[in-house]
């Protein structure tokens, strides 16, 4: 496929086609194989992903690009071939997480600062080499009656456009990803204060895009939708996607070629029905579409459960989780689907 920037951004967000974000890192997947019982090593983690990416029909439908944990964008698949290769094989172009961790920002009590930019740009052109034509940055923007403060949001909105422009120095298309968070501490605020403090992020986001120099047309938005805390009300589906695109509408400019939604902490179902009901709001300048985690492997993990039998029950279940996103970026799922499978 081209290498430049906007084919690789346009083909990321192309029609039903969504990211996996694979790119747990070592201490969460010990998490999430936790939940199974399951020990983590090099091999099991090796053996989890390859089952995923090997799901030849979710891969070749559903998946436009799969942004992987450093660990695994160098490491080969059972039989010696690369998973980076069995990921281009697919149609799906090979990703990488670059930023390492959200930390405690000193002097801003319950907020982060998300670090990883020492050196970035070689790790970039090794990552460059290795097959990698995407990377991932997330900030963490913690929510309450007083979050986030002014310094923790330009903060990271600038950690954010350094890492971009870096990326497409190296040729990578940068997804930036500013998660508004709806399950951080006490994560009771309403979705009016979400709103409001989502807007807020992604104009200083752009504003800060726009000093580095970041060329708009090469890059991915990831953010969060506009969705009250864990501990508040439920917002009805058709609320959450009417403040999303508002937001969207009032913040990000046309030239962005897409926007993939995180899931941040929604159950499997409520990310997929947001993301439909977003879809069902038309005439809008990108595509809308997912980059979930947890939200399109945890009905695969729960399946797969650790053993090789159990391989092709786990690809099933990835392939129905993937095709369900996948009518959600057009705005054609419906909750009776859930039950056909």
């Amino acid at each position: 496929m081209s290498e430049r920037l906007e084919d690789i951004a346009v083909a990321m967000v192309a029609n039903g086609r969504g990211v996996l974000a694979a790119d747990e890192s070592t201490a969460t997947i010990k998490k999430r194989f936790d939940s199974i019982a399951l020990e983590s090593t090099e091999t099991s983690r090796r053996d989890y992903r390859e089952m995923l990416l090997r799901s030849d029909e979710a891969m070749r439908n559903y998946i436009s690009g799969v942004i992987l944990y450093e660990e695994t964008l160098f490491q080969k698949a059972a039989d010696g071939t690369p998973l980076v290769e069995i990921i281009r094989k697919s149609g799906s172009i090979p990703g990488i997480k670059v930023d390492t961790g959200a930390k405690p920002m000193p002097y801003f009590a319950k907020e982060t600062i998300t670090e990883g930019l020492d050196g970035l740009a070689g790790r970039l052109a090794k990552y460059y080499e290795a097959g990698a034509r995407f990377a991932k940055w997330r900030g963490v923007i913690a929510v309450s009656d007083d979050l986030p403060t002014w310094g923790s949001v330009k903060a990271n909105a600038h950690a954010l456009a350094r890492y971009a422009a870096l990326c497409q120095e190296a040729m990578i298309v940068p997804i930036v990803e500013p998660e508004v968070l709806m399950d951080g501490a006490p994560g009771d605020h309403s979705i009016e204060r979400s709103e409001e403090v989502t807007e807020w992020v992604l104009r200083t986001v752009f504003e800060e895009l726009g000093d580095a120099r970041v060329k708009l047309e090469g890059m991915i938005l990831k953010p969060s939708m506009v969705i009250d805390g864990k501990k508040a009300r439920k917002a009805s589906v058709s609320e959450v996607a009417e403040r999303t695109v508002k937001v969207l509408k009032r913040t990000v400019p046309s030239a962005v070629p897409g926007i993939a939604f995180l899931s941040g902490g929604q159950s499997t179902e409520e990310a997929t029905a947001h993301l439909s009901a977003i879809n069902t709001i038309r005439d809008l300048p990108w595509k809308l579409t997912f980059s979930y985690g947890r939200a399109l492997q945890q009905e695969a993990l729960n399946a797969w459960n650790g053993k090789a039998e159990n391989v092709a029950a786990g690809q099933r279940a990835f392939t129905h989780r993937a095709k369900m996103c996948s009518l959600a970026a057009k705005g054609t799922w419906k909750k009776d689907l859930e039950k056909a499978a």
